[in-house]
């Protein structure tokens, strides 16, 4: 009987390791001087830990995943895209979460996730599915641009607009989509890009390539560059559009306190980037192929684990340093934050509801110093 139960506890580590070797996902090691990098973490000067206490849910349950958060000052309308296919727009008729009224406005038949208002009236969406897209004032769909250097976009994924109306987006990854690209952090390889398309003349160009899952895009306060996201290295950079540096690449802000995904500025010296999750699983995982293989074995036949938190916005001034640091352990898997007027609005690829929190009731408090932690 004793040697029976021995056989019976050692036969499902053998079909494990079996698993594991005949399994195909293929993780490649992230490279030493990327890893090296990573130095201390920024240190931010307020911080408020507890940012669901006091945060209201605007739209509930008619906001399936509201990706990202676009707002026209001019009507006051929020617009955004949800896991639905649709492009909602978000109203605030009074004061309380319960005075916003939601309304469906288009379907783009694919999953709409970054958007920018553009110069002439029109709505600018990048779709992880259909690639970028224009939408017309009446809600016409025009398909601007799906692929570059003869590589289709898998994963479309921010976008915003240059002063001269050149149209800045990124191709998360060229090999997965939109329901897989959490294999994509998982495989370790530069599959995304950072990329260009004049409407004058229908060019796209690829201004950025081998990126590690390309993310949000905000161009910057003075118009000389755009900053792009890189949620796999925690960090984002900047691409000069401008000026004697133009075409060059410089680093904007890194060693991110979480994993960044859209970035908006907010007009009042302030950029806001949405962190989906702390740096703590990700960081083990960064560093080692099998423990991403497992993960992803793990995803696959079991189901992903849930290991997120920590998830909210970071605040940096025009310069990229921090200012100031929402979130909560209780946060996860937030794609957008924007502050509008007194107000702090958080869209999220899980939630079915755009998050709100009054940034005058509910500040950030200066953090410990440095010294004062030695």
């Amino acid at each position: 009987m004793a040697n029976i139960a021995i056989l019976i506890s050692i036969i499902p580590v053998v079909a494990a390791v079996l698993l594991y070797q005949i399994d195909p996902f293929d993780p490649a090691p992230y490279p030493d001087h990327e890893l090296t990098r990573n130095g201390e973490p920024l240190f931010i000067p307020k911080k408020n830990s507890h940012m669901l206490l006091g945060s209201e849910k605007i739209g509930y349950g008619e906001l399936p995943a509201p990706e990202d958060i676009a707002y026209e000052p001019k009507t006051g309308v929020i617009y955004t895209g949800c896991v639905d296919g649709w492009l909602r727009r978000v109203s605030l008729k009074g004061s309380s979460a319960a005075d916003f009224v939601v309304e469906e406005w288009v379907n783009t038949g694919g999953r709409p996730l970054g958007i920018v208002h553009g110069i002439h009236g029109e709505v600018i969406v990048a779709d992880a599915d259909k690639g970028l897209l224009n939408i017309s004032r009446d809600g016409v769909i025009e398909l601007l641009t799906d692929e570059a250097d003869g590589l289709k976009f898998k994963l479309t994924d921010a976008v915003d607009i240059g002063p001269d109306g050149t149209l800045y987006f990124t191709d998360a990854s060229y090999k997965h989509n939109f329901k897989n690209h959490f294999e994509d952090f998982l495989e370790g390889r530069p599959n995304g890009r950072f990329l260009s398309y004049d409407p004058s003349t229908k060019q796209t160009q690829v201004l950025v390539k081998d990126l590690y899952f390309a993310n949000g895009v905000a161009l910057s306060a003075d118009q000389t560059f755009v900053i792009f996201c890189e949620t796999a290295m925690m960090r984002c950079k900047k691409y000069y559009i401008q000026g004697p540096s133009k075409g060059s690449v410089d680093m904007f802000v890194e060693n991110l306190p979480g994993l960044p995904d859209n970035i908006r500025y907010d007009g009042e010296g302030q950029y806001w980037i949405a962190l989906t999750t702390d740096t703590s699983v990700w960081k083990l995982a960064q560093r080692y192929p099998f423990i991403r293989k497992v993960i992803a074995m793990v995803d696959r036949y079991i189901g992903r684990p849930s290991t997120e938190k920590n998830g909210g916005v970071i605040a940096v001034d025009l310069d990229g340093k921090p200012t100031a640091h929402y979130y909560d352990s209780d946060f996860s898997l937030i794609s957008s934050g924007i502050k509008i007027g007194e107000h702090l609005y958080c869209g999220s690829i899980a939630r079915p509801y755009i998050i709100r929190l009054n940034l005058t009731q509910y500040p950030a408090t200066p953090a410990p110093s440095s010294s004062s932690r030695n």
